[in-house]
């Protein structure tokens, strides 16, 4: 049992950096840095000298690399929950280790597939999603006596804003990988005015390729716009939801150390998100920006756990107490 907590641990933080490095090769345009997969240029291990690019191709291979250790450690989790059944449930590793399968492909096929979006972007959520399931898997190795039960409003609320940071993480991994960061250089303006010309049936067209709209013509200005302008109204709604939920947590005792948590979070996520419009998507702060969403999903989440525990707590007390009664 101490084995497995500490490769779920393990695997939670490698997993955040994995994202972090996923952003920096996406970031950095090395996304095809090495022409074919799992190698680069038919070498395993490092980067031969005849690499056209061999900056970008290492950056390549240590995502790799690392994606490939987080493999690893995720098969080592699901060996152990087999193993030590019934005390652990294998149901939930098992399926991480079937997302993590599903991420080589994706990887690969972002390679194969000349960075198609809808593959960058499913790659970028199927991280998020191994990230948030680490998570929720080392919250319920967590021990101790529950805390104070949530009104249903609150709960409510953090499933609420869980779903809404969920939507504004596919927009901003469709942002990413369409290439339109900077369709919009002033804030809170886009080009000049509240509502720019925007073409939304050929932004949010998915089977296309990159830059292209479905019928294979180029993407025009007014389909990034859209892209971007979208992305800039979902940080809304999530800056009024979550928001709303972290200053309601604030007034509750017991609750006010997440509304901190949250609101700190919240407020780091929009700063980056403004700061990288106006500086033109400084690197840093555009992998920043990453891996603030990906701390800002992971908090969200423990938060859930945390309003809905008490609630489980209950029924748990309540079940004994029937059985006993019988």
């Amino acid at each position: 049992m101490r084995l497995y907590r500490h490769l779920l641990i393990l695997a939670a933080w490698l997993a955040l950096v994995v994202v972090g490095l996923g952003a920096w090769v996406r970031l950095s345009d090395a996304g095809l840095g090495c022409p074919d997969w799992p190698g680069c240029y038919g070498h395993l291990l490092g980067v031969p000298e005849h690499a056209a690019d061999s900056t970008k191709a290492w950056k390549e291979m240590t995502h790799r690399y690392a994606a490939a250790s987080l493999g690893l450690v995720i098969l080592g989790i699901c060996q152990l929950a087999w193993r030590q059944r019934p005390r652990i449930s294998p149901l939930l590793p098992t399926a991480l280790t079937g997302i993590v399968f599903f991420q080589a492909l994706l990887g690969m096929w972002t390679v194969t597939l000349l960075l198609k979006p809808l593959v960058v972007s499913a790659h970028l959520l199927g991280g998020m999603t191994t990230l948030a399931l680490l998570v929720w898997l080392n919250l319920r190795q967590r021990s101790g006596p529950a805390g104070p039960t949530a009104s249903p409003g609150l709960r409510a609320g953090g499933l609420l804003g869980l779903a809404l940071l969920v939507m504004q993480i596919a927009l901003g991994g469709w942002v990413s990988s369409n290439y339109a960061a900077l369709a919009c250089t002033d804030f809170p303006t886009c080009q000049g005015r509240w509502l720019p010309d925007m073409d939304f049936a050929e932004a949010f067209t998915v089977h296309r390729e990159l830059g292209q709209t479905a019928a294979g013509s180029l993407l025009s200005t007014s389909a990034l716009t859209a892209i971007h302008w979208g992305h800039r109204l979902g940080a809304l709604l999530i800056l009024l939801t979550v928001g709303s939920l972290g200053l309601a947590l604030l007034r509750r005792p017991g609750w006010r150390a997440w509304g901190r948590l949250l609101l700190a979070l919240l407020a780091l996520q929009i700063g980056l998100g403004i700061a990288n419009v106006l500086l033109a998507l400084p690197l840093p702060l555009a992998i920043a920006h990453n891996v603030g969403a990906a701390l800002l999903l992971s908090a969200t989440l423990a938060l859930n756990f945390r309003l809905w525990d008490g609630v489980q707590a209950m029924r748990r007390r309540s079940g004994k107490l029937i059985t006993a009664e019988r």
